[in-house]
């Protein structure tokens, strides 16, 4: 079974910065692609930025250089390093992990974001 867990979510002024931190629990963290979600009141969940197991990263376009995902298996963490951030960004950041050919998913509570302008 895996857990995750968020944290670094809080209130910043808009561009401020934030980091956020994801640990899971488990053995799979090394072999999984690990993401992160955001959603914002009245809006659909929507994909924020990933990272393969290999390190590959893809990033939404709305947070493509502001935001850099990291992972540290040895940790068993993922970061989203938030640069640059703006009222728009401000949501609730879901961290996720998806492993095997089945893509089985997991999510964690989430952290809330939120950006004053």
């Amino acid at each position: 079974q895996v857990q995750l867990v968020e944290s670094g979510g809080g209130l910043v002024q808009a561009g401020g910065s934030l980091t956020l931190s994801c640990a899971a629990s488990g053995n799979i963290f090394s072999r999984s692609t690990m993401g992160w979600y955001r959603q914002a009141p009245g809006n659909e969940r929507e994909f924020v930025a990933d990272i393969t197991s290999g390190g590959i990263t893809n990033y939404a376009d709305s947070v493509k250089g502001r935001f850099t995902i990291s992972r540290d298996n040895a940790k068993n963490t993922v970061y989203l390093q938030m640069n640059s951030l703006k009222p728009e960004d401000t949501a609730v950041y879901y961290c996720n992990l998806k492993y095997g050919v089945f893509r089985r998913t997991w999510w964690g509570q989430g952290t809330q974001v939120t950006v004053s302008s």
